[in-house]
């Protein structure tokens, strides 16, 4: 049976379309507000708590834009959440404070800058979560290309 690590992410935009990126103090490249889920907690508990955690406010966190079944090479079976937190005003730019010891800095990003900024792996579930949300989709996707597409109902 298999038992994958499981992490969840958030994607902000602000207002030019530009995405709030962290810069993590442990690894290179830049990566989503999120990280891995505690035992017993769902995947939404998981990244309203990393985002709280990493940049020190609440901040909205919506719906569901894509899952993705990555397995990585050295940690094994992985799924990844990636959920939608909207446009952040400035007012809420202003309240994040990264953590310093696990985050250094976060700021936000131009989405055709991203292969300068984060790992391949990345780039393409970002992109596809992206491709989701503009869309009206929710996505599932392995290795970060879409596979499945289900258009979600505002009724």
């Amino acid at each position: 049976m298999a038992t994958p690590r499981v992490a969840a992410g958030v994607i902000y935009r602000d207002g030019q379309g530009r995405i709030l990126l962290a810069k993590p103090t442990y690894k290179d490249g830049w990566d989503l507000p999120g990280g891995y889920v505690e035992p017993g907690e769902s995947p939404l508990a998981a990244a309203r708590r990393e985002v709280v955690e990493e940049l020190g406010t609440e901040l909205p966190v919506a719906g569901l834009l894509l899952v993705d079944w990555a397995p990585h090479p050295s940690e094994g079976d992985k799924l990844l959440f990636v959920f939608d937190g909207g446009t952040l005003s400035p007012d809420d730019y202003a309240r994040i404070t990264p953590d310093g010891e696990e985050i250094d800095r976060v700021d936000f990003h131009d989405p055709a800058a991203l292969d300068q900024l984060m790992p391949d792996r990345l780039v393409r579930r970002v992109r596809t979560a992206l491709r989701a949300g503009a869309a009206g989709a929710e996505h599932y996707a392995e290795h970060g290309a879409a596979v499945l597409a289900t258009t979600t109902s505002t009724s």
